[in-house]
Parts: structure tokens; C-alpha cells; sequence
């Protein structure tokens, strides 16, 4: 579980994109604080997410350090002056401290483009289709552990309903689709709340039918969501360890070009729900 005092993902995005920029500059933590006027401890403080950091000292780091991309350095200036607790702070010390990023990730992207293998994407999912899924975790989690998973999961689903929307795409392979989770009567509900969350206009569900055959990528999962601006775009993954997030520009601009190349082997959006329909009137 995660401690009150952990810096979240977010956090420690923020220190790690100031760090690039001296880094980027050629100044040392050392030139860096005088020319700042502080010491260079604080410099190295701030970049690791141990300590806070005000708007103000984020854009002087900034200037100092040669960015001229003013919305960057704006995007930046937000996430320090955000002080807002979130929702899902409620399970400080429930869950781990991945799945707290992961909601905080999601509240603050603009856009999402996310592909599926085995499973239904996470926030297009039913509480029972969830249920199900963290019964058969490897170790087995208890009942209460489980109902906390699931409401976290649920709640993470705010964002498809937000009055200010953002696009949500999806690109479910057919084995996602077959698997039936909590049996036929589950699977089919799930199916359902599929079909009728593509019909949202901000959300895009394609499918990539076994008749495609090879399609790029591993088959892992991936979820791409989109920054205040490109440079703070990040990449989701889920691994067996928990959630990663991957935010380097040569594997965001991989993913960038998976994703292009996954939407051009997929299933229209039309023909997508002809072909989930199809597989729920099979069940």
C-alpha cells in the first residue's frame, strides 16, 4: 500500500521533466542553484518529487534553463499549483500505490487510445466482469479486497461520463471479446455495455477480428493518454509487477506509431458493432 507521504506518479513526472530540462541545458544541479539562488540540494529535492514545488519556482526553473515552449512550461506550472485531493486518495491505504496513479493518470489525460488482447479495457468493463477478473488474481485476494478493487475500477469510469468529455479509443482484439468471464450471463451483459458505450460520441470501440490473422504489436496491453501537450503524453502498461508508465519521446513516438497501425487493420466502428453484436447473440 502506499504511504500519505509517497509522491504520486504525477509528481514525479513533473520532477523528472524538470531535471531533462537542465539536463538539457548542460547546467549542473551546482549551476543550476546559483543561478536560481538556492542550494543544490533543493535542486536535486525537487527533481526527485521529495519535496514540493510552487507555479513560480517551476517557470523561473524553466526560463533558466533556456525552455521557450511557453504551453509546456504552462502545462508544467499546472501540475505543481494543482493541490487538489483526489478520489482516489480514499484508498491511501487500501490499494497499491500503481492503481492511485492510475486513476490520477486518467483524471488529468485529454484523450485516451488503448488496445486490448485478453481483456476488456478496465474502463469499459461491468462491476461483475470486474468482480470476476480480481477473484481469479494470482494470490487470491479476500472478498473485501476484492470489493475495494472493484469500486476503485467503477469509479475510475467517471471520466467516460464527464460533462466535458475526452475521446476515448479503443481497439479490442476478438479473443477479448469470446472470453467469458463470470459465464455466459456475464459475458453477455459485458458485450452489451459495449455496444452501448460506442454509441457515446466521444467513445470508439474496433475490434480486431482472428480472421485478420497477425496484426502489429505483442498483444500487450497498452494504453496511450494524451498530456496538456504532446511532450507530456504518457504510455500505460500493465505488468504483472503492477502498472508502468513509460513517458521517454522514442517509446512514445513507438506507440504512437503502433496505435496508427493497429487502427488500419481494425474493424470499422459500424462493422465493429455489427461484429460484437453477432458474438452477443451467440452466447
Amino acid at each position: 500500500m502506499v504511504s500519505k507521504s509517497a509522491p504520486s506518479a504525477r509528481r514525479v513526472r513533473l520532477g523528472a521533466e524538470l531535471r531533462k530540462l537542465r539536463e538539457g541545458s548542460r547546467l549542473t544541479s551546482t549551476a543550476a542553484a546559483q543561478i536560481l539562488g538556492t542550494r543544490p540540494g533543493q535542486i536535486s529535492n525537487i527533481e526527485t518529487a521529495r519535496f514540493g514545488v510552487s507555479g513560480e519556482r517551476v517557470r523561473a526553473m524553466a526560463i533558466a534553463y533556456g525552455c521557450q515552449d511557453e504551453p509546456f512550461i504552462s502545462a508544467l506550472v499546472d501540475i505543481a499549483q494543482d493541490r487538489k485531493r483526489g478520489w482516489w486518495e480514499e484508498y491511501l491505504e487500501i490499494l497499491p500505490a500503481g492503481l492511485l496513479d492510475l486513476a490520477e493518470f486518467e483524471h488529468h489525460a485529454t484523450g485516451f487510445r488503448t488496445v486490448h488482447t485478453a481483456h476488456i479495457p478496465g474502463l469499459l468493463q461491468t462491476a461483475e466482469h470486474a468482480r470476476e477478473i480480481y477473484r481469479q488474481a494470482v494470490p487470491t485476494f479476500s472478498p473485501p479486497d476484492v470489493e475495494h478493487r472493484v469500486s476503485h475500477r467503477i469509479k475510475r469510469q467517471a471520466i467516460l461520463y464527464r460533462e466535458t468529455s475526452v475521446p476515448y479509443r479503443a481497439i479490442i482484439h476478438e479473443a477479448a471479446l469470446r472470453m467469458r468471464f463470470g459465464g455466459a450471463s456475464v459475458a453477455r451483459t459485458q458485450l452489451r455495455h459495449l455496444l452501448e458505450l460506442s454509441e457515446l460520441r466521444h467513445v470508439t470501440i474496433r475490434v480486431i477480428p482472428f480472421l485478420i490473422g497477425s496484426f502489429p504489436g505483442s498483444g500487450q496491453t497498452a494504453c496511450f493518454g494524451y498530456g496538456a501537450v504532446p511532450r507530456l503524453d504518457t504510455v500505460q502498461l500493465d505488468q504483472a509487477h503492477g502498472v508502468t508508465f513509460i513517458d521517454a519521446e522514442t517509446q512514445l513516438n513507438q506507440y504512437r506509431l503502433l496505435f496508427e497501425r493497429l487502427e488500419a487493420v481494425a474493424l470499422e466502428e459500424s462493422a465493429s458493432r455489427d461484429f460484437i453484436h453477432q458474438i452477443t447473440e451467440s452466447l
